[in-house]
């Protein structure tokens, strides 16, 4: 039998996850879009291709994440809704305005798909600046000061260049010729971008927050934590070489820099998770206080290992038929 505390780690484990990959997944096809030129129409065409056939099924994730917060923890879904209400509105305009510019550019005359190609990579940016927006604010613990407000802007600042760094890392992956080399460009300046954004927010955080400078400075366990933040920045290193030597050689390991990418979402990702664990609200509910009735959460479980599992072969499957470089853009 699950007892409540087992049922906790497991659903946290599992929004955990859902996070982990929307922020890979869809973090790409944001990435995408954000960098999506409005002055070529070929290389547009062909960044939309390469993200066709994923990009609405990556926002899954998104969703399950949200319904495990409501279903798992109901209380600290609805102190999370409460102190993000507006955010949350920006980004749900964004990703509707991606979505309706998505399927607009297909039917638009050629005088008009430029606008929509502008309003996709609106969308685009709006949508990964709130959502680095509302991390900021959850690592504030939802506060309105000034401090806050500024922490939040320079977190949604670091969250669209990490979008564009692993976008550019998928166009890599997915392109040849000289839309290849111009993501590879892009995703050198990304990477750079990138790499000041996690060391500023990795330094700013603990001055501002005492009991996250006490789990990584005062930890027993200090010795253990120091190589995740070395081999971070260690990633950041590796992929500027690799980069270089993609604009020579770029059909040689192409498919590096987006590996390298997701090593430093990850890392990135459990370091937040070591910060503020067991809190599912930092510094006012845990997982274990959150938690709703545990025998309804025991009956969904039954759900959840057939619906999760099916999710991740659906998407492996997916991926796995579209592999390869992406072919020219069509309609039917």
């Amino acid at each position: 039998m699950l007892d409540a505390q087992m049922l906790s780690f497991i659903y946290a484990s599992l929004m955990a996850l859902a996070i982990l990959l929307y922020a890979v997944l869809d973090g790409y096809d944001l990435g995408v879009g954000i960098l999506l030129p409005t002055d070529n129409e070929e290389h547009a065409d062909t960044m939309i291709a390469s993200i066709g056939p994923f990009w609405d099924a990556n926002e899954t994730w998104l969703v399950l994440a949200v319904g495990l917060a409501l279903i798992a923890f109901p209380v600290a879904h609805s102190m999370i809704l409460q102190a993000l209400y507006l955010p949350i509105t920006v980004m749900l305009i964004g990703l509707i305005l991606r979505g309706v510019a998505f399927d607009f550019r297909a039917k638009a005359k050629i005088k008009r798909k430029s606008m929509w190609n502008q309003l996709f990579k609106i969308g685009s940016i709006i949508s990964a600046f709130t959502q680095g927006y509302m991390l900021g604010l959850y690592v504030m613990s939802f506060e309105q000061s000034a401090l806050a407000i500024v922490f939040a802007c320079l977190s949604g600042v670091g969250v669209v260049a990490a979008y564009a760094l692993i976008g550019a890392a998928w166009l890599i992956l997915k392109t040849e010729g000289k839309l290849q080399q111009q993501a590879i460009a892009w995703c050198q300046i990304a990477t750079r971008m990138a790499f000041f954004g996690v060391v500023a927010v990795s330094a700013i955080n603990p001055i501002i927050n005492h009991s996250v400078y006490a789990r990584w400075f005062e930890s027993d366990i200090l010795l253990l934590l120091l190589p995740m933040p070395i081999i971070c920045l260690c990633m950041f290193v590796l992929l500027d070489r690799v980069l270089s030597k993609l604009k020579v050689h770029p059909d040689v390991g192409s498919w590096l820099p987006f590996l390298i990418s997701c090593m430093i979402f990850i890392l990135c990702f459990f370091g937040l998770l070591y910060s503020f664990y067991p809190y599912v609200v930092p510094g006012k509910l845990t997982i274990f206080e959150a938690l709703a009735a545990p025998e309804s959460l025991r009956f969904l479980f039954y759900g959840v290992v057939v619906v999760v599992p099916t999710i991740l072969a659906y998407t492996a499957f997916s991926y796995r038929v579209f592999w390869g470089k992406v072919q020219p853009l069509s309609y039917y």
